[in-house]
């Protein structure tokens, strides 16, 4: 280890903790979804530290502004061999893996050689900016004794949908130590109403009756959101 002072300060909200930083220094990213979407930037300053593989709900844009950094990528079929730990607490808010990705122990973690197979690795400089979708599992690595990033984190639906980790929290109290059969039928069932063609499911129904079924917007969400409150009431 190198022998000097440690700093860490990480994921600080720019314009409340910057202000006016942006006016001038800020990504000029010319996408509709920066238009549609609102977007927050933050900004991570420190000597070398790891942060461990986790995965994130928003999309992120990674910008290196001092010390050379690295991101190691797994895509989000990668999660089983990666071993992840707790679903909560966390340090972080996030799930991270339990196996150590720069010194693995394959006889340990096994499944951890595929993932790693599956890795996809991308040095930064300052001046570059990394891309990384929804859910990809990734650790980062500031290399430098001086580091700075600032991402921008997006996500592309609208607020009113909600948060997915409530359906999997859910799905771990309602489904998940039921009858290998049933969840397997339940796995039908979620495979045509969430994952399948939403079209598919209603085209053969008069409009009237569409209920949920229907395009979700925000007063759909509302009714929704009633009728799960009622039925965890009960």
């Amino acid at each position: 280890k190198s022998e000097h002072p440690y700093y860490y300060m990480n994921s600080i909200m720019v314009d409340e903790s910057f202000p006016g930083m942006r006016q001038e220094n800020d990504l000029n990213f010319n996408h509709p979804d920066f238009d549609k979407y609102p977007h927050i930037a933050k900004i991570w300053i420190g000597s070398e530290s790891r942060v461990s593989c986790h995965s994130d709900t928003p999309r992120n844009i990674a910008c290196c502004v001092q010390g050379d950094r690295r991101f190691t990528l797994f895509p989000p079929n990668q999660i089983q061999n990666l071993y992840p730990g707790p679903l909560t607490p966390t340090p972080g808010g996030q799930t991270v893996t339990m196996t150590d990705i720069q010194q693995p122990d394959f006889d340990k973690f096994p499944r951890l050689k595929e993932a790693l197979d599956n890795a996809v690795i991308a040095e930064m400089e300052p001046g570059d900016a990394l891309y990384y979708p929804s859910l990809w599992w990734h650790e980062v690595d500031a290399l430098d004794k001086f580091n700075v990033m600032i991402n921008y984190w997006w996500i592309d639906a609208p607020r009113y949908l909600g948060d997915p980790l409530d359906v999997l929290m859910h799905a771990m109290l309602t489904l998940r130590d039921r009858s290998p059969s049933e969840k397997k039928a339940w796995r039908e069932i979620f495979d045509y109403y969430i994952f399948g063609d939403a079209d598919k499911v209603r085209d053969h129904l008069p409009e009237h009756t569409w209920g949920a079924l229907g395009p979700m917007d925000q007063d759909r969400a509302r009714r929704l959101i009633m009728q799960v409150r009622q039925s965890l009431n009960r």
